[in-house]
């Protein structure tokens, strides 16, 4: 191999060796002035992949999702009283997004639901979102609980958690190849980021989970929905999610979920008054309809409720 050929590669190896140090580089990204306190940190390495090629893979994978839906007979027609029901929640919804996220008042958004038994839900890049019927049909959501759900997909989306799980991924897969065009964090330009970054099959870390939580409860309370109906959602929760499942590997569980969701619920109240035009000591107290699940279990969760999380 020619000399002149074997610089840039050892340069490239160089750098790639140095790769965990960079990719720690974070910078604090703004907040509205109001409602909920999160620390949003925003890590250099998503830089590496375009937001465009995002959304336009994240567009890809979804009418992929609807299609196959379709031929299996199970997307919800936009007549549906669950169809109607959801995007109605959206409509209050999608307002509060451009407060997090000002590209997100671009996005061309679309909601349906998917009917299989699935209790999950998401939202891609760009602001393509389903809803499986399991999550609405075995918890019974209220309109306050499927608006907290909701509100943690869009956040998701709004914080822009697959971009950097994608460019993790493409660095994994891709090493040294890449790792030239990361001095000053270039991007790949318009690559097909391919398999490595499949939006369904992307997990988030702990800490970016606690994230969307508490931004999702911020959007609801905002749109006027209950923000204390965070807490019986997780409560309900605990009737599916059991020790060691892989939902429970990259989430928080319902105990510590719900610690936090209170410890920062003195902030998110006075968001949801001011949406019902009245003072916060006028709020009614919560009624929960847990009822409707048969007395479904709390979650046990951590051992201490109240350790912090760790991302």
């Amino acid at each position: 191999m020619r000399q002149s050929c074997l610089r840039p590669m050892l340069a490239a190896v160089a750098c790639a060796m140095a790769l965990p140090a960079l990719a720690q580089e974070v910078a604090l990204v703004a907040a509205p002035d109001d409602g909920v306190r999160v620390e949003r940190r925003y890590s250099k390495v998503r830089e590496i992949v375009p937001m465009e090629v995002i959304d336009q893979q994240a567009a890809r994978e979804y009418e992929q999702v609807k299609q196959e839906a379709i031929a299996r007979r199970t997307l919800l027609d936009d007549d549906h009283p669950q169809v109607r029901r959801l995007r109605e929640i959206g409509i209050r919804l999608l307002p509060q997004t451009v407060l997090w996220n000002p590209r997100a008042g671009r996005w061309p958004w679309e909601i349906n639901v998917i009917r299989a038994k699935q209790v999950n839900a998401f939202c891609m890049p760009g602001g393509k979102m389903a809803v499986y019927t399991g999550l609405l049909d075995d918890l019974k959501l209220t309109d306050d609980e499927v608006a907290v759900v909701m509100g943690h997909e869009i956040a998701h989306a709004l914080e822009e958690h697959a971009r950097q799980r994608a460019a993790q991924a493409e660095i994994s897969n891709l090493g040294a190849n890449v790792v030239s065009q990361l001095t000053g964090f270039g991007n790949l330009g318009n690559m097909d980021i391919g398999s490595n970054a499949r939006m369904l099959s992307l997990r988030f870390s702990r800490a970016e989970e606690t994230e969307a939580d508490l931004i999702g409860m911020d959007i609801a309370a905002r749109a006027g929905y209950d923000p204390r109906a965070a807490i019986t959602l997780w409560q309900k929760m605990g009737k599916f999610l059991q020790a060691g499942d892989e939902f429970t590997s990259t989430h928080p569980s319902g105990r510590t979920r719900i610690a936090v969701l209170e410890a920062h619920m003195k902030e998110v109240l006075p968001l949801y008054a001011s949406s019902m035009n009245m003072p916060m000591e006028k709020l009614a107290p919560y009624q929960p309809n847990m009822a409707n699940l048969g007395g479904a279990p709390v979650d046990a969760g951590d051992e201490d409720r109240m350790r912090p999380l760790k991302p």
